[in-house]
């Protein structure tokens, strides 16, 4: 008798969908539970996942909870002392410290019994709660069951978990620091992580990939200031009578980000590529279509995610994950403003190109030198 198949994979829109479904997942957890998340907040929804958390361990649960230093830096060193007392493991991701804060772990990952994923933009805090339109973030997640990816995921973790304070053994330290990444295939694997460095990472190389003969892409990104290669990668799709839709952030909670990107709007609207701007609220979520061929996880389309953290992101293929992400696209593109050539370069004051000017030099130009050599630094 054969078994039944997974689940098609399941789109969460806004916190009011992710955190019941991963609440659930927590409780229903009987093997194991891994979560990694960059931002956790002590609020009223950070106190119902550490109790999910707790009352996991309490069963006899293996709970492994990994946490960014510098994201989650407000959060007290005492917070998950009852997930430790209940049998609990909790770790900081490279903990603070003047000469390494640039390196950080923006991955968002859930793990429960080794076969129910959760991935997306989300972080674990009170602002992600709502409905993207009338209170809370706008983000998206993606709940998956599938037995083979959560052990790729599951070793991921492993490996960042055992990473996190950068304690290295005394004979490492001797390793030269290779701070340019080896080339990827362009092969189309669903795992696609990101860490430090220069050079293509598995997303950019498949991305890059997809792109070469792409005539539809739609991107969701709440931080955009992608490499050259991918503005060139977009303006060639337009070029050869495709089409590139860009939904960002109208209202960002990092404005040098948004200035930044705006940066780029004159140069890729001469090009052809269309641009929006969500309206309703903080727009958060990370989403690329590439016809048919869905990219969800936590990376965005800038410099820091593609080059500078440590992310992950899955290609998935399956018509069915397309079709719930391009419907999730329709339906923020409805809440969105069209930006428009002309209408925007009327309006652009000298003091906002300015500003804009050197909000891109910042996080192009010292952000990456600042971060990569603190990463060489952190190796050796």
């Amino acid at each position: 008798m054969t078994a039944p198949p997974p689940p098609a994979p399941q789109w969460l829109c806004a916190g009011r969908e992710i955190f019941p479904a991963l609440l659930a997942a927590l409780a229903a957890g009987r093997t194991s539970i891994q979560l990694e998340t960059y931002f956790y907040a002590d609020g009223r929804l950070g106190r119902q996942v550490l109790a999910a958390l707790v009352a996991a361990a309490q069963r006899g649960v293996r709970v492994q909870v990994l946490v960014d230093a510098g994201g989650s830096w407000y959060l007290s060193d005492r917070f998950f002392d009852p997930l430790v007392a209940a049998g609990g493991e909790m770790r900081r991701f490279n903990p603070l410290h003047l000469w390494r804060f640039g390196v950080r772990d923006h991955r968002k990952l859930l793990i429960c019994d080794a076969a129910v994923i959760f991935v997306g933009g989300f972080n674990v805090a009170d602002e992600y709660d709502g409905d993207g339109l009338t209170h809370g973030w706008y983000d998206l997640g993606l709940r998956l069951e599938d037995p083979r990816l959560a052990h790729e995921l599951a070793a991921s973790f492993a490996e960042l978990f055992a990473l996190a304070r950068f304690h290295r053994k005394p004979m490492l330290r001797l390793r030269p620091f290779r701070p340019k990444r080896p080339p990827e295939p362009p092969g189309a694997g669903r795992l696609l992580t990101t860490h430090p460095g220069r050079g293509a990472s598995r997303f950019q190389t498949a991305l890059a990939h997809d792109l070469a003969t792409a005539r539809d892409v739609r991107i969701i990104s709440a931080y955009f200031l992608p490499t050259r290669r991918v503005r060139r990668d977009l303006v060639r799709v337009v070029r050869r009578g495709g089409r590139v839709q860009l939904l960002l952030a109208g209202r960002s909670d990092v404005p040098v980000s948004q200035m930044a990107a705006r940066s780029l709007y004159l140069r890729l609207l001469r090009a052809g590529v269309e641009i929006y701007e969500y309206q309703p609220q903080i727009l958060h979520a990370k989403l690329v279509l590439v016809d048919g061929i869905t990219y969800a996880g936590s990376s965005n389309l800038d410099l820091r995610s593609l080059n500078l953290n440590y992310e992950l992101m899955l290609r998935l293929s399956d018509p069915a994950t397309a079709a719930g992400a391009t419907a999730l696209f329709a339906q923020a593109l409805q809440h969105s403003r069209k930006i428009e050539r002309g209408p925007w370069k009327k309006s652009q004051t000298l003091w906002q190109r300015t500003r804009n000017h050197w909000a891109h030099f910042l996080l192009a130009r010292i952000d990456p030198y600042v971060a990569l050599r603190q990463f060489r630094n952190l190796r050796q």
